[in-house]
């Protein structure tokens, strides 16, 4: 594979509109992790399932294998700011200081306020170059009620829909 040939696919994938959402899982001992991710894909409703893409080197992909359950929180337009939190390189630790999580027994960390919050269980993970493909079949959905406002990402920035 060429340098040009890496460059280019990732001009290409920028033009790529996609929601952000937040991947969160919890340690055995307690301790939160959570990531930005743009790659999260409805697999199946039969069963209910979801993929997500975890860069092997990310701090929480050890912890999602051990652990067995994630949540995808899907962001809204109002959250872009932790969005960038935690798609940073800023410690674990800070990324939870927002009043708006929500720690359930047994799940992973929410967000409140969130488009939506899918709760998944591992059931099946495959490693392919420098990522973990994580397929997790969905035991709890809670959805936003309210309007319509997703926050997307597209070409290197934040955007937000007009309407709804």
């Amino acid at each position: 594979m060429t340098a040009d040939l890496v460059t280019q696919m990732k001009r290409g994938m920028r033009r790529l509109a996609s929601g952000v959402s937040i991947i969160t899982t919890q340690s055995p001992a307690g301790e939160a992790f959570a990531m930005t991710a743009t790659s999260v894909v409805s697999v199946s409703t039969a069963p209910p399932s979801l993929l997500v893409c975890i860069n092997l080197e990310a701090r929480m992909a050890p912890v999602m294998h051990l652990n067995q359950v994630f949540a995808v929180n899907i962001l809204a337009q109002n959250q872009q700011a932790l969005a960038e939190v935690c798609g940073s390189s800023t410690q674990n630790a800070e990324r939870f200081l927002s009043p708006l999580w929500r720690y359930p027994e047994g799940l992973a960390p929410c967000l409140e306020g969130a488009e939506a919050v899918f709760h998944c269980r591992i059931v099946q993970r495959m490693e392919y170059g420098t990522h973990a493909i994580i397929v997790g079949e969905i035991e709890q959905v809670a959805v936003c009620e309210g309007a319509y406002a997703p926050l997307i990402y597209a070409n290197g920035h934040y955007h937000r829909l007009d309407g709804g």
